[in-house]
């Protein structure tokens, strides 16, 4: 697929970056139903464990929260039970993530969800000196400074990585 050659959109995460004076830059890629952090990766030309995924999950009492994992690594919802002090974790149904956060799944991003959501990020994300992650659009990326997440967000830091 070719690469659209628009502009970058204005979506609730881009104003939220800049309300919160956190640099980022802008990447388009033309999205695929079901191609996850491999296409973009591709599209974009780096390693796809620089591409964070912004997953909504639930607790046993069915409030959502926000994992922020690598894009060639897998949640382990039992670990990431145990370490935020939960009996179960589990993926969020998709029209129910969409309510909460307000984007739709394959746009979901971290910033300016509809609700406050706790956020978890996955520790070895801080080593990288770059990611991107979701610009709240499908087929839309913002690169920022992994540390600038912590400063915004304030995330539970978390080893929940699975290969």
């Amino acid at each position: 697929m070719s690469r659209p050659d628009h502009n970058p959109p204005e979506t609730p995460a881009t104003r939220f970056l800049r309300q919160h004076q956190t640099p980022f830059s802008t990447h388009l890629y033309a999205y695929e139903d079901h191609g996850g952090t491999k296409v973009s990766a591709r599209e974009l030309n780096v390693a796809e464990h620089a591409v964070v995924k912004t997953l909504v999950m639930e607790d046993e009492g069915r409030q959502p929260l926000i994992v922020l994992m690598h894009g060639d690594c897998k949640v382990s919802t039992k670990e990431l039970a145990r370490q935020t002090e939960h009996k179960q974790i589990s993926p969020c149904d998709p029209a129910v993530a969409q309510r909460h956060t307000g984007y739709m799944v394959g746009g979901t991003s971290p910033f300016g969800t509809r609700k406050v959501l706790p956020v978890f990020m996955e520790r070895s994300i801080l080593d990288l000196p770059l990611i991107y992650i979701n610009g709240g659009k499908r087929g839309f990326l913002v690169g920022v400074h992994p540390h600038d997440i912590l400063r915004i967000l304030h995330p539970g830091l978390v080893s929940v990585a699975l290969k």
